[in-house]
């Protein structure tokens, strides 16, 4: 943006300096902008190879996790040149989305205010051929963490049943989701079949723990199976993300080995990354990026 100034960092480029970086964005653990912007830098490395070229949805909140915030899916006026934009075909004409490349765009959306990214299932360059099949179990009242293991469990054995492999993450707030790769072959129309299907399959196997239909009334001691991440312009919470939440928790990729020990969904936080680094060595999603799977079916 004009009159804009910008600062070397070590090993990390140019990059926008922050405006108010004292401001308070998580006041319950007094965290500041300067410190969102730390805890990206942390995890860009981690972070980028799966957000980086991806079409985002955006939740800003200007004054802080307490104060007013607003969910942005179209860019609109000025915003920092770090932030890429693609253009996308909707009902109402062509909108722009942003998009990040690197560090430079994640700390761009600090600049903003962003507390969440939220990612499309398909990459900027090729936004009508989904690439990643998500399910996210957001479990009713009443609903135990072994318990929201155990659906995940369920997924991955579907999935597997069906070739493919995922991996998992918490996703900050209550819930997990379930991600498998595929290569770019199917249609949106295509892909969200195939996850309706998949949540249908498992509300009939045991229809006292899981539903398929998006009714809060129906979710009450179950764990609703959101398969509509998979449509057309929807988003899931991207990981490594931030959340607009107090605890300033964040979205945290693990082995499916680990996912029971991690205790809830809201397990890893902003605090935890900047007092303690970050808590893998290797990158568990690391391996999702070289498989090669798609989806199959019956009549082909």
């Amino acid at each position: 943006m004009p009159g804009e100034v910008t600062r070397e960092a070590p090993g990390l480029g140019r990059y926008p300096v922050l405006t108010h970086p004292d401001r308070v964005l998580y006041h319950e653990q007094g965290l500041t902008k300067q410190d969102l912007a730390r805890y990206y830098e942390r995890i860009a490395p981690f972070m980028l190879p799966h957000v980086a070229g991806r079409p985002l949805a955006l939740v800003r909140c200007p004054g802080g996790q307490s104060g007013s915030c607003f969910y942005q899916k179209h860019l609109a006026g000025k915003f920092p040149e770090a932030l890429h934009r693609v253009s996308i075909r909707q009902s109402d004409g062509i909108r722009p989305y942003a998009v990040v490349e690197d560090l430079a765009g994640l700390l761009a959306l600090v600049q903003m205010g962003v507390l969440e990214l939220h990612v499309w299932g398909a990459r900027a360059d090729r936004v009508e051929a989904p690439d990643r099949l998500v399910f996210d179990l957001d479990p009713g009242s009443g609903v135990a963490w072994a318990a929201l293991c155990d659906g995940a469990e369920a997924v991955r054995q579907l999935l597997a049943g069906a070739g493919l492999q995922s991996w998992v993450k918490t996703t900050g707030g209550k819930g997990i989701h379930i991600v498998a790769p595929i290569e770019r072959r199917a249609s949106w129309t295509e892909l969200a079949g195939f996850a309706r299907a998949t949540a249908r399959a498992l509300e009939q196997h045991d229809p006292d723990r899981y539903v398929s239909r998006a009714a809060k009334t129906a979710r009450p001691g179950r764990i609703y199976v959101d398969w509509l991440r998979n449509t057309r312009g929807a988003t899931a919470v991207a990981v490594w993300s931030t959340r607009a939440r107090q605890g300033a928790a964040v979205s945290l990729p693990c082995d499916w080995s680990a996912l029971r020990g991690l205790g809830s969904a809201a397990s890893l936080t902003v605090a935890a990354v900047l007092a303690d680094g970050v808590p893998y060595r290797h990158d568990p999603w690391s391996p999702m990026l070289s498989v090669r799977q798609r989806l199959r079916f019956r009549n082909r």
